[in-house]
């Protein structure tokens, strides 16, 4: 006895079979990692590093600190023509172009198809025929995700974009230091030169005075030498001096677009290297985790690869999809809407994977080996960003002591020089201790120059290793990526 099923029972029976498949995604759900950052810095926040709440506010503009416009101007003007944050915008663009791909997988597909065919049938007895035929139609097809894996397939493109974003925002912080790094080398370099002209020109008149008591016979032949050499000296640096302020000016052309050579004129005019600020907020290591853009982008990488193990797993269960098509066929073009031949199907497939040699089993193993691999990185990047702000905390203090200790040096040395000259003049010293003095002010100045830009430096890389500068410039990234 047959027993027989209502129209509603059926379309019940759907309904639930729709509601369990819309809820049913195979494969891992994505759980953030949870990071334990330690509390605090392991080197001591000193010498105007504070540990305040305001670390973010300050890191969003970190150039602004330094209080030098023509440093503003070139990092506005590289944001807008850097090539690598161009190439980095057009990576989001793609990626939420695959994003969109993927999910037009979660909606039918149609697809009208139309064809003039003209035949002609030949007999035994030499008698032919000809005949034309004219169809029209529509074909519509529909996978069921009933497992979820485009689902998958789709939160995997979604965490991809996510970390296409983290990767301009990447490029962003690595510009932004880049461009200040070699604006405060090219300061650097010409206040080296400055020194070094400065002190070629008192070797200068040091070597006229002496040699001109020589000619008069009131000094020996050993101190013009002396002399001589130390003009040499000082004379043999500056053009190295110069090929590293080339090479800085063309840097900076290049970060912002331009070819190089572009800059020489408008950094023609020696400027000062920038001041370091009064106070630095550096916030806490957990502070530095949620700014920095690598870590951010490793742990969107970590949720992709957690979604594409369940696109692999859906591959084990059996894929269902609905087709249809509807056509109209005629012998006349004129009668295809008219008295043409109706066509029509509509029905399910379905297909299931029985034996594949253990490839989907395999490709599953691949993906949750990724997933592990992409874990570790993200430890890893946890661990570098962290590493990054402690050697930079310590250089930048250190630097610091450093200098005060070259400033101590060069006022010393100064004095050295004055009082050698004096006791030189009054016949109490030999000339040889005039040139020692004036020689390690020289080297004094020079270190001191070096570690004035050094300072700065090391502050530039401290913010860029707190991940500082990227949000700046949200807002613009984004009305350049959609």
């Amino acid at each position: 006895m047959k027993k027989r099923i209502s129209a509603n029972g059926i379309l019940s029976a759907v309904s639930i079979v729709l509601i369990i498949a819309g809820c049913m995604s195979v494969g891992p759900d994505y759980v953030k990692p949870d990071t334990k950052a330690p509390d605090q810095w392991h080197s001591k926040v000193k010498d105007g590093l504070v540990s305040g709440s305001d670390s973010l506010q300050t890191m969003a503009a970190w150039w602004s600190t330094l209080k030098d416009p023509m440093l503003t101007d070139l990092i506005n003007r590289a944001v807008a023509n850097n090539l690598d944050v161009k190439e980095a915008r057009a990576r989001i663009r793609e990626a939420r172009a695959r994003r969109n791909i993927r999910q037009a997988g979660q909606y039918p597909s149609i697809t009208a198809e139309g064809s003039a065919i003209k035949s002609r049938t030949s007999g035994t007895n030499g008698t032919s025929s000809e005949r034309d035929l004219y169809s029209m139609g529509f074909d519509a097809g529909w996978e069921w995700d009933l497992f979820g894996g485009v689902r998958r397939s789709i939160e995997s493109a979604e965490a991809d974009m996510d970390a296409g974003r983290e990767s301009l925002h990447q490029t962003m912080v690595s510009l932004l230091a880049e461009v200040a790094l070699n604006y405060v080398e090219t300061r650097t370099f010409q206040a080296r030169i400055d020194v070094a002209r400065a002190n070629l020109r008192s070797q200068e008149e040091t070597y006229q005075i002496v040699d001109s008591k020589y000619q008069a016979g009131l000094s020996n032949e050993l101190s013009v030498q002396q002399a001589l050499y130390n003009l040499s000296s000082i004379q043999s640096q500056i053009p190295t001096l110069e090929t590293g302020l080339e090479q800085a000016k063309n840097r900076l052309a290049v970060l912002l677009g331009l070819m190089p050579g572009k800059l020489h004129k408008e950094l023609e005019v020696h400027g000062q290297i920038p001041v370091t600020p009064v106070t630095l907020a550096v916030g806490i290591p957990a502070d530095t985790l949620r700014q920095r853009p690598d870590v951010r982008r490793a742990e969107r990488l970590l949720a992709a690869q957690t979604a594409r193990i369940g696109t692999a797993k859906a591959d084990l269960y059996p894929k269902i999809r609905l087709g249809g098509s509807i056509g109209l066929e005629s012998l006349s073009a004129g009668d295809l809407f008219n008295d043409a031949t109706r066509i029509w199907h509509l029905g399910p497939s379905i297909s299931w994977p029985i034996f594949d040699a253990g490839a989907i089993r395999n490709n599953i193993t691949v993906q949750t080996e990724l997933q592990e691999q992409a874990l570790y990185q993200y430890e890893s990047a946890v661990m570098t960003a962290l590493e990054e702000v402690e050697n930079n905390l310590t250089a930048f203090v250190n630097e610091q002591i450093r200098r005060q200790a070259l400033i101590e040096a060069d006022q010393a040395a100064r004095k050295a020089v004055m009082l050698a000259e004096y006791q030189y003049k009054a016949g109490l010293v030999d000339f040889s201790i005039v040139l020692e003095a004036q020689r390690s002010s020289s080297s004094f100045q020079d270190s001191l120059a070096q570690s004035e830009g050094a300072v700065i430096i090391n502050l530039i890389r401290l913010y860029k290793s707190l991940g500082g500068g990227w949000t700046a410039f949200t807002s613009e990234n984004t009305s350049h990526s959609e």
